[in-house]
């Protein structure tokens, strides 16, 4: 007799606490290993309609690198909504204003476009220091 396809309830899940250092990771590689973490694809209970992930710590998100010339040449936009809104910031100055936005936005888009990825975005944690306030999780590092 074949073996059954399992799939996971969301009653069933359990989320697990990681921890990830970003000092000195390049921003893209860094951003796909939390992205499959939040998603849950490491696990052998993945379910892609499921939200089987775990909560991602991520420290030192100020020291992150980019390779080639990103820091001047990628831009962030943001639009305020009226007539010549539009805003620019290139990374170098973005990681000077805020180094975890930088990082959520590389992770954004690297999750599903649902009200399943903005659940699992929920769970990231971005600290642009050393410090965070999970210690009580215990958090592991992730693999």
């Amino acid at each position: 007799m074949p073996q059954k396809t399992l799939s996971a309830k969301p009653a069933d899940v359990q989320h697990d606490w990681v921890i990830v250092d970003a000092d000195g990771e390049i921003l893209g590689r860094l951003a796909t290993r939390i992205a499959d973490a939040l998603r849950g694809k490491g696990k052998t209970n993945y379910t892609p309609h499921v939200d089987t992930g775990d909560f991602v710590v991520v420290v030192n998100c100020d020291r992150i690198r980019v390779t080639g010339q990103k820091l001047d040449q990628k831009i962030y936009y943001r639009h305020s909504g009226y007539p010549g809104g539009l805003r620019e910031r290139t990374l170098a100055e973005q990681l000077e204003r805020d180094s975890t936005e930088v990082v959520r936005h590389a992770v954004k888009g690297m999750l599903p476009k649902s009200k399943l990825g903005a659940a699992q975005l929920r769970k990231l944690k971005l600290y642009a220091g050393a410090d965070h306030p999970h210690e009580a999780q215990q958090p592991r590092p992730l693999a």
